[in-house]
């Protein structure tokens, strides 16, 4: 079955058991990547995937998604401050559209405002040289976007804990 795009909330219903999830980062250049742990309580940056061509890409990530048995894919969707979406989600959307039929696991956008200026700002307080802050940014912003999703996920897990048995909806309102 082809992959689908789900909000948040569907995919905490879709994950049964431990699984992966991976985190996705879009750049112009390069595509951080991130995983979870089987537990999916903690993300860890794992590649940085010089972009070349679609096929290429695609064909990267899905290696690593089967090599991690990937059971869900976020990736993190470059709004504009103002909540609207430029040029750069549109890019994004349309990656996935391709991404779409070439893969059998669900897809979760997750707004990634200032992710990249949070991931810079932890590696210049750690003191970390220029060129070095090149190769990690993006798969740490995938870390982070990934982290923001397994921490909502967690949050959901709980509200469902504390509403099971006192009539309490989880309308989210």
């Amino acid at each position: 079955m082809p992959g689908r795009i789900i909000d948040i909330a569907a995919l905490d219903a879709a994950l049964t058991g431990p699984g992966v999830l991976f985190g996705l980062d879009l750049g112009t250049k390069t595509i951080g990547v991130a995983l979870s742990d089987l537990g999916r309580r903690m993300a860890a940056p794992l590649a940085l995937i010089n972009r070349r061509k679609f096929s290429l890409d695609v064909a990267e990530l899905k290696r690593l998604a089967e090599i991690h048995q990937a059971t869900a894919i976020v990736i993190g969707l470059p709004l504009n401050m103002d909540g609207s979406e430029g040029p750069r989600a549109q890019s994004t959307r349309s990656f996935v559209r391709n991404l779409l039929p070439l893969i059998d696991v669900p897809v979760v956008f997750w707004d990634e405002r200032l992710s990249t200026v949070a991931v810079t700002r932890t590696l210049l307080e750690a003191d970390t040289s220029r060129r070095k802050r090149g190769e990690l940014v993006d798969k740490m912003a995938a870390a982070f976007i990934l982290q923001g999703v397994l921490d909502r996920l967690e949050r959901i897990a709980e509200d469902r804990e504390d509403g099971a048995g006192d009539g309490a909806d989880d309308s989210g309102g």
